[in-house]
C-alpha cells in the first residue's frame, strides 16, 4: 500500500526524473512526502513563475520534459508564464499543480481552478486524476504527449484527497513515445530539388535537436553550399564561425538577409514553425502560397501547411533528417555562400550607441572571452538585440531563451542550466525590468550554491516600449520609466560578488573578478536610457 503522492514520485522516477522543481503547497503535501528519500532532487524556489520557467529550460536544455510542481489557484497562474513558454518553443514539460479535493468541486472552494479552461490553449493536454488506480497510467500518459510530435507541456491537477488516499497499485514500464522517422529515398528527393534550385538556403529551429545534429548540418551545408540562417533564439543550431552559416531570423534581422530569403526559390525548413517573428511579420513568404518552393521538416504534421502550403512536407524530427542527409552528401564540398557570409560579418561589426557603457562592446568581448560551451541565458527587452547581433554561439545548447519572448526567464534559466551541467560556465544578461521579473530567484541560486553570473542593463526604462514610444509618439514617454534597486547590493545581501559598472572599459576586469569568483555574481551595466536599441539611424530606425 502506498499514498498517492509515493505512487506519483515513483513513476516519476521510472520515467527517469531526477529533478523537479517546487513552490511547496499544502495542496500536495503527499508529493512532497513521496519526494522525501526518494532519490530525486528538489529544487525549492521563490515563485512558481521563476519555477515553471527553470522546468522549461531543463526540457529545453536536455530534451526531456522538465517537471515542476505548484499549489492550486495563485499558484498555478503563475506558474502559466512558465506553460506559455513551453508551448511557444515546443518544449517538453510537465507541470503538476495541487487541486481542492474531488468532494468539493464546482462550488468555487478555496483556491479553486478548473485547469482544464485555465490551461487548455496554453498546454498539449491538460487532465485531472481523480482515480489513485490511475495515477501511472496519467504519468505515463503525461510523458507521451509531452514527448511525441510537436513537443509540449501537459498539465496535470491533483485532488488532495487522491494523493492522500492510499491503493496497491502496480507501476508502469517507461513511455516510449511514437517517433516519425525519414528514408534516405525522401531525402535524397530533397536533396536533387535543393541542387536543382538557383537560390537556394536553409532554416533551421524548432525544438529537440541535438548536438550531432547541429554538427551534421554545418557538414549537410557545406556539401550543397547552402547558406544557413537560424529562427529566432535558435542561433546555437550551428556554429556561427561556419562559413556557411549568415545570420539569424530575429527580431529586425540583417536587411540582406531578409532580402535573401525573399529572393530564395527553395527554402528548406527544419523544425521551425515559421512563425511570425521568423517571417518579419508574415512578410518574408507570401501566405498561403509563397513564391519560394518550401520544403517543411517538422515533427509534428498538423504545422506542416499551417500558414503555409508545402512543395514537400516531411513528419520527422530535424535531426532525423539531418543525420540522413549528412550520410548521403558525404565528401561532396561545394562553395560557401561568400556573398552572404560578408553581410553577416559586416553586421557584426559594432555599431556606436550613446553612452559610456556601449553594449556592443560589452557583447563583443563576451563572445571572444568565453568558452565554446559557456551558456548564455537572457529573457526579452531591447537589451537582447545587442547579444543576438553581436554574440557568436560556438556549440549545441549554449543559447537559453524564450521564444515566446517572455520576460524574466534569464535568471531561472540559468540556475537550471548550471544544475543540469555543472562544470559549464553560465552567463544571465537581463534588462532591468526583465531581472526583476524574477530576481527573487537569485535566493534560489544561492540556496544551492548554484554559480551564475548576471549581467543586468540597467536603464531605468522598459526600453522596448521606449523605442516604440519614440517612433509612434516622439517626445511623449509614458509608462516606461523605473526607479531601481542598487543590483550589486542584492547580490552582496547574499555574501555573493556585487559589481557596478559605468564605462565600457571596466567590464572585461568586472567579469574577470566574476568568473574568478566562488560565488554567483551580479554585474550592473549602468547604461544611457537613449541606448534603447542595436540599430543605426543610417538604417532609418529609431536610435
Amino acid at each position: 500500500m502506498r499514498h498517492g503522492g509515493k505512487i506519483l514520485v515513483d513513476q516519476l522516477a521510472i520515467e527517469g526524473v531526477k529533478r523537479v522543481f517546487c513552490v511547496p503547497g499544502e495542496s500536495y503535501l503527499a508529493v512532497l512526502d513521496g519526494l522525501y528519500e526518494s532519490g530525486i532532487e528538489t529544487i525549492v524556489g521563490r515563485q512558481e513563475g521563476g519555477v515553471a520557467m527553470m522546468a522549461e529550460a531543463h526540457g529545453k536544455l536536455t530534451g526531456t520534459p522538465g517537471v515542476a510542481f505548484v499549489t492550486r489557484g495563485p499558484g498555478a497562474t503563475n506558474a502559466s508564464a512558465g506553460v506559455h513558454i513551453a508551448f511557444q518553443d515546443s518544449t517538453p514539460m510537465i507541470l503538476f499543480v495541487g487541486q481542492v479535493p474531488t468532494t468539493q468541486r464546482d462550488r468555487e472552494a478555496f483556491q479553486e481552478v478548473d485547469y482544464r479552461q485555465m490551461f487548455g490553449p496554453l498546454a498539449k493536454w491538460v487532465a485531472e486524476i481523480d482515480h489513485i488506480e490511475r495515477i501511472p497510467e496519467y504519468i505515463s500518459r503525461a510523458f507521451h504527449v509531452a514527448k511525441s510530435g510537436r513537443p509540449g507541456p501537459v498539465v496535470l491537477a491533483l485532488p488532495e484527497n487522491v494523493l492522500s488516499a492510499e491503493a496497491d497499485v502496480k507501476d508502469i514500464k517507461v513511455a516510449r513515445p511514437a517517433r516519425q522517422m525519414v528514408s534516405y529515398e525522401q531525402v535524397s528527393d530533397v536533396i536533387d530539388r535543393l541542387k536543382m534550385a538557383q537560390n537556394p538556403m536553409v532554416v533551421a529551429g524548432g525544438s529537440l535537436w541535438t548536438k550531432k545534429a547541429a554538427k551534421e548540418l554545418g557538414l549537410f551545408a557545406a556539401a550543397l553550399g547552402l547558406p544557413v540562417t537560424t529562427t529566432f533564439r535558435c542561433q546555437d543550431f550551428i556554429d556561427n564561425r561556419h562559413p556557411n552559416f549568415v545570420g539569424d531570423l530575429g527580431i529586425a534581422p540583417n536587411p540582406d538577409l531578409a532580402q535573401a530569403v525573399k529572393s530564395s526559390d527553395c527554402l528548406l525548413v527544419l523544425g521551425a514553425r515559421l512563425g511570425e517573428i521568423a517571417t518579419s511579420g508574415y512578410s518574408l513568404l507570401s501566405s498561403p502560397s509563397p513564391s519560394q518552393a518550401l520544403i517543411h521538416v517538422h515533427p509534428g504534421a498538423d504545422e506542416i501547411g499551417r500558414v503555409y502550403q508545402v512543395q514537400l512536407g516531411l513528419a520527422c524530427l530535424a535531426a532525423d533528417f539531418i543525420e540522413a542527409a549528412a550520410v548521403l552528401t558525404e565528401g561532396i564540398k561545394q562553395l560557401s555562400p561568400k556573398s552572404l557570409r560578408k553581410s553577416y560579418e559586416a553586421w557584426q561589426t559594432p555599431a556606436p550607441t550613446p553612452g559610456n557603457v556601449k553594449l556592443e562592446d560589452v557583447i563583443t568581448h563576451l563572445s571572444e572571452t568565453l568558452g565554446a560551451d559557456a551558456i548564455i541565458t537572457n529573457g526579452a527587452g531591447n537589451y537582447a538585440g545587442w547579444l543576438h547581433r553581436y554574440y557568436q554561439y560556438k556549440g549545441y545548447r549554449t543559447q537559453l531563451a524564450p521564444t515566446s519572448g517572455s520576460m524574466g526567464y534569464g535568471l531561472p534559466a540559468a540556475i537550471s542550466a548550471k544544475l543540469a551541467d555543472p562544470e559549464k560556465e553560465v552567463i544571465c544578461l537581463a534588462g532591468d525590468g526583465c531581472f526583476q521579473m524574477t530576481m527573487q530567484e537569485f535566493g534560489t541560486a544561492f540556496q544551492y550554491g548554484v554559480k551564475v553570473i548576471v549581467i543586468v542593463v540597467n536603464n531605468g526604462v522598459y526600453g522596448t516600449i521606449r523605442m516604440h514610444q519614440q517612433r509612434d509618439y516622439p517626445g511623449r514617454p509614458s509608462g516606461t520609466e523605473m526607479k531601481n534597486p542598487d543590483f550589486a547590493a542584492l547580490a552582496e545581501s547574499y555574501g555573493c560578488l556585487g559589481e557596478i559598472v559605468t564605462d565600457s572599459s571596466d567590464f572585461p576586469a568586472a567579469l574577470e573578478r566574476a568568473r574568478a569568483a566562488e560565488t554567483s555574481a551580479i554585474i550592473e551595466l549602468r547604461t544611457d536610457p537613449a541606448a534603447v536599441t542595436h540599430r543605426t539611424p543610417a538604417l532609418g530606425l529609431v536610435q
